[in-house]
């Protein structure tokens, strides 16, 4: 029998139309965007499904993917397929908890339009981000240490690509540093802000209150969280983790391992696009990896797992 893990893509997946099929075809889905319509006041499928300027704005990118994530999620439920454990990389982490049931639609929406908020206004002056090709993860995080400013590591995708982040000066400082010791590559990223680095400390902690409000459920489905990249069935440490996640390092490389360690055979990345089934094919060729992101991928999915 497949051992079965729910992966959920973050930030930088995006793209208009996604989760269009979904919503007119299937009423559990459209049921999704509702839900996210009403908690948070926005337009969910006019902000998903047209050609539009925040879809790329943090503020609205955060609460549009989880959206949609969360809608396919109800779809794949719907026809009985489980996991074991879910996973989900930065935002990502959020369709996660709600596929292990610890939150809520209602709560996972409110949070995550905060948290998208909270991130934006955290650091006006902007910052940067850069992908680095072909350098070993310590010897990124040395390099980056070495460097005056704040430059650190933000996500460990897969081996080979580490993402860094920080003020600008100190990533250009970085990167030049990174060439020297033998970088194949360093591609810049498109966002708006330095996430997953200590600049982004004061929306944690903006975050600690809204999670006041909310309300974590048992898990039923354990979870990997990114901070620790190690399984997490005590639901009173999730609050904590996910403030702590907002500044810390995404460890995803870290994540499929343990869960790979624990069994799992089977990835199926729900949501927009196919970033992380890239990155887990990178981590091991030994396992099955899926993903769905339009109903057509819904009905391979299904065929296949049934």
């Amino acid at each position: 029998m497949k051992k079965i893990a729910f992966v959920f893509p973050g930030q930088g997946a995006q793209y208009a139309g996604m989760g269009q099929d979904f919503y007119e075809k299937m009423p559990v889905c459209k049921a999704v965007f509702d839900c996210s319509s009403q908690v948070t006041g926005l337009d969910l499928p006019e902000l998903c499904f047209t050609e539009n300027s925040r879809l790329n704005i943090t503020e609205y990118t955060q609460i549009a993917m989880l959206t949609v994530s969360a809608a396919i999620l109800k779809a794949v439920e719907e026809t009985g397929l489980s996991s074991c454990v879910n996973a989900g990389l930065s935002l990502g982490e959020y369709g996660a908890l709600v596929a292990s049931k610890a939150l809520s639609l209602e709560d996972a929406f409110a949070l995550v339009r905060k948290r998208g908020i909270f991130m934006q206004e955290a650091v006006p002056f902007g910052g940067a981000m850069a992908a680095v090709m072909g350098l070993d993860g310590d010897a990124i995080a040395g390099i980056c240490d070495a460097v005056p400013g704040t430059v650190s590591v933000a996500n460990y995708n897969c081996p080979g690509q580490i993402v860094i982040t920080g003020q600008e000066t100190a990533v250009e400082a970085a990167k030049v540093k990174l060439k020297e010791a033998g970088a194949r590559r360093i591609v810049p990223l498109k966002v708006s802000g330095p996430f997953h680095s200590r600049l982004l400390d004061g929306a944690g902690e903006k975050l600690r209150e809204e999670l006041k409000k909310a309300e974590i459920h048992p898990i039923e489905t354990p979870y990997v969280t990114n901070v620790t990249a190690e399984y997490i069935e005590d639901s009173g440490c999730v609050k904590e983790l996910l403030v702590r996640q907002v500044s810390s390092p995404v460890k995803w490389q870290q994540s499929v391992e343990t869960m790979i360690s624990g069994g799992v055979d089977t990835f199926v990345e729900i949501g927009p696009g196919k970033t992380l089934s890239g990155f887990i094919r990178k981590i091991s060729r030994d396992v099955t990896v899926m993903n769905i992101q339009n109903t057509e991928d819904f009905q391979k999915v299904m065929e296949h797992l049934a």
